[in-house]
């Protein structure tokens, strides 16, 4: 039973070679995981394999009786207890359980004479649903590589739970089935092997979506001395076997593979594109908390602008009233005490300014501190909740996402762990002194914000009272000109009230400002890298989607020339090399 080979076959061949080459190395540039790529390998090596009829089911369905009776010959062990503990490859061969070599530690290759069965590697795997977990994990690795499955379920409880489950991951790969119900001589009337018929019927309708054959056998019956079952199963093997329908089956099982495979491809790059709209969702959140963070900002600068400004008011409302009271003609005496008027200015009406803006400046200090690291915080507390879940499955998209993202809430915490109130406030307090000692010209060197203040405003007091004792001195029209000297020092006050309160907005203004800009360029910095990585992501995914849609179309087209095979009439057949099952 030699495979068909034609011109066609070839041709399918060879289109089916590139095409699960390009699978392969579509998933190798996705960064697919290593099982997935390896089933895409496999697939591909399958085609220089031998025929694989694997006969699958649970521990205790009697499969290696069943292959013993299907051969007329005890090729197996068996037992009640789970005997197969490997995967047992039998190929056709003159001597009987001659050991050949494989490159897997669990599969055993032998020959046996395999009469009807030529060119096909009958396999018994291990039985599923046994206490031993490693057994079945083998029969669902062999699974995919299976060109025809003969599901064997045992009369005594047919189609059970977990079959149906082990009978959904043969659909998964689109494997051909035929369903066979051993031990069925422990139905005793017609009526109850037509039970147990329906019954398995409907169950793999169930999961395959069609009515796969159902015989029911005996393989006690058959060693006994012959079953009927078993006639009729090998009379529907031989017809399934045939060279053409081999064939069929042997080009159609890759590709049910790639199909999964590509089908797989697609929910994780459509899984992959829901995360990087979920990235977006973050960066749009992250930027919306740093304008938050710069309105927040803003209203602080109202708000001790506003302070400031009213202590400066007050300072204006009580050097008015010192103007008024001490620039009057019944005060002429303590006019021309320069030194003395001075210093009563400073004591009534610079007052407690100094301290009071000194005061205001350290409130200004702490709330930049306070704002600053609470932004920061807020943005470690939404990185650190939109970090992946650990039972997500771990892809190279999964694994350099979690490290940006990782980044990102590394710069925060790392900002937040060297970022003292301290440090912070020296820094703002030490911009503000080098603004001072600009404004007025270094009378604030050296000193506080305060005491520079103070120097400032006793500035503005020997400007006005120096102008005042400079033109008194000019004897008695300086009487005459006092009215117009106190309205003169009034618009001095309150010139120079002015050029102090824009002054000291421009410096509180200036560093809000900075402390906005350091904020931005920190979150800009910690982000750029995953900004670029959800930026290429984008376009990597775009060229995946591309190259997945056109693999599908070049599948689908392949699957419907392979699925026309059946329909050609049989030429004369050549045998074709087949590579052994390791």
């Amino acid at each position: 039973m030699s495979m068909l080979v034609s011109d066609r076959v070839q041709q399918l061949l060879t289109q089916e070679r590139t095409l699960l080459a390009d699978v392969q190395a579509l998933l190798s540039r996705c960064g697919a995981p290593e099982e997935v790529q390896g089933h895409a390998r496999q697939a591909l090596s399958a085609l220089d394999e031998t025929f694989l009829l694997v006969v699958v089911g649970e521990f205790n369905a009697g499969k290696s009786s069943f292959v013993n009776a299907l051969l007329g010959t005890a090729a197996l062990p068996e037992g009640v207890t789970p005997t197969t503990d490997r995967i047992y490859v039998l190929v056709n061969g003159e001597r009987a359980g001659e050991m050949q070599p494989t490159a897997d530690p669990f599969v055993s290759r032998l020959t046996h004479p395999l009469p009807g069965l030529e060119g096909v590697a009958l396999v018994d795997t291990p039985g599923t649903n046994a206490i031993i977990r490693q057994h079945q994990a083998l029969t669902e690795g062999f699974l995919p590589r299976a060109d025809l499955v003969l599901f064997l379920t045992s009369a005594d409880r047919p189609f059970t739970e977990s079959e149906r489950q082990f009978l959904e991951l043969a659909a998964k790969w689109g494997r051909s089935v035929v369903m066979v119900v051993n031990k069925a001589d422990l139905l005793e009337t017609a009526e109850q092997r037509e039970q147990v018929r329906e019954h398995v019927e409907k169950g793999a309708r169930g999961v395959l979506g069609l009515n796969p054959p159902v015989f029911l056998v005996s393989a006690r019956g058959e060693q006994r001395g012959g079953d009927a079952g078993f006639a009729a199963l090998r009379d529907a093997l031989s017809r399934r076997l045939s060279e053409t329908e081999r064939t069929r089956l042997k080009l159609q099982g890759p590709l049910n593979t790639a199909a999964e495979l590509l089908d797989g491809e697609v929910r994780r790059t459509h899984a992959a594109r829901e995360t990087l709209s979920a990235d977006l969702e973050i960066l749009r959140d992250l930027e919306a908390q740093r304008v938050r963070h710069g309105e927040s900002m803003l209203g602080e600068l109202d708000g001790q602008l506003n302070r400031v400004g009213r202590l400066l008011g007050e300072f204006e409302m009580r050097a008015d009233r010192f103007i008024d009271q001490k620039l009057r003609f019944s005060n002429v005496r303590g006019l021309m005490n320069g030194r003395e008027l001075e210093e009563q200015f400073r004591a009534e009406a610079v007052a407690e300014l100094p301290d009071a803006i000194d005061r205001q400046f350290s409130h200004m200090i702490d709330r930049f501190v306070e704002a600053n690291l609470h932004f920061w915080e807020d943005v470690q507390a939404f990185l650190i909740r939109r970090q992946p879940s650990q039972d997500v499955a771990r892809t190279r998209f999964s694994y350099d996402r979690a490290a940006l993202l990782e980044g990102i809430a590394g710069s925060a915490r790392e900002h937040l762990e060297t970022t003292t109130e301290q440090g912070l406030a020296r820094e703002l307090s030490r911009d503000a002194e080098d603004s001072m000692k600009g404004m007025i010209g270094g009378l604030a060197g050296g000193m506080g914000l305060g005491v520079g203040i103070g120097a400032l405003v006793g500035a503005s007091a020997l400007d006005f009272t120096g102008g005042i004792l400079a033109g008194l001195t000019l004897g008695s029209l300086g009487l005459f000109v006092l009215p117009n000297k106190r309205l003169a020092a009034h618009r001095q006050l309150r010139a120079r009230v002015e050029e102090l309160r824009e002054a000291l907005e421009r410096i509180v203004r200036r560093e809000y400002e900075r402390e906005q800009e350091r904020a931005d360029a920190r979150l800009r910095d910690a982000i750029s890298p995953y900004t670029r990585f959800t930026a290429q992501e984008e376009e990597r995914l775009a060229a995946a989607e591309a190259s997945l849609g056109e693999l599908q179309a070049r599948l689908q087209a392949l699957r419907t020339q392979v699925a026309e095979l059946q329909g050609e009439p049989e030429p004369a057949v050549t045998p074709a090399p087949a590579q052994p099952i390791s």
